[in-house]
């Protein structure tokens, strides 16, 4: 019975070691990385438009961060060409171009702010500073706007969050 069972069993056992061994072979060719295409924000985030960019906004983001008066003059009344940024301004800090975005001119919110001109010395307070490979330069979100001593906005604070 014992030489019987022998040689049965022993082509069974190669044939499932082939079987596993093919298997782990396929399956270490699968697993080697393929060289991956950079994304686009790594490759703009790289480039010398994207490193002044992310330089700009280190520069005022301790500022931002303690949420100081920060002066400013106004470069432009108009965002860039296809900006989708809402109302806001370019403006100029420290010899550095920046867009001060105010939000979604949806109400009365921004009324006072249609007064201002080109070369207007304001003084700018923002809780964030952010970037986008659309735009070549650092965006300013704007909480408090004020010219000549003047408050001409303050963003009010959302209410009933978590």
């Amino acid at each position: 019975m014992k030489k019987i069972i022998y040689p049965l069993i022993l082509p069974l056992a190669i044939a499932s070691g082939l079987a596993f061994a093919n298997h782990e072979i396929k399956s270490e060719t699968f697993k080697k990385p393929s060289p991956k295409p950079r994304a686009a924000v790594d490759m703009w985030q790289t480039s010398p438009q994207g490193i002044k960019v992310l330089d700009n906004a280190a520069k005022i983001r301790s500022q931002v961060k303690d949420s100081t008066n920060i002066e400013a003059v106004i470069t432009s009344l108009y965002l860039p060409l296809g900006s989708q940024l809402g109302f806001g301004v370019m403006i100029r800090i420290k010899s550095e171009d920046y867009i001060l975005s105010f939000g979604l001119e949806n109400s009365n919110d921004f009324q006072q702010l249609h007064s201002l001109k080109v070369n207007d010395k304001i003084m700018i307070r923002s809780h964030s500073v952010m970037y986008a490979p659309k735009y070549s330069y650092p965006i300013v979100s704007g909480d408090y706007l004020e010219r000549d001593g003047k408050i001409m906005y303050k963003r009010i604070p959302r209410q009933g969050g978590c």
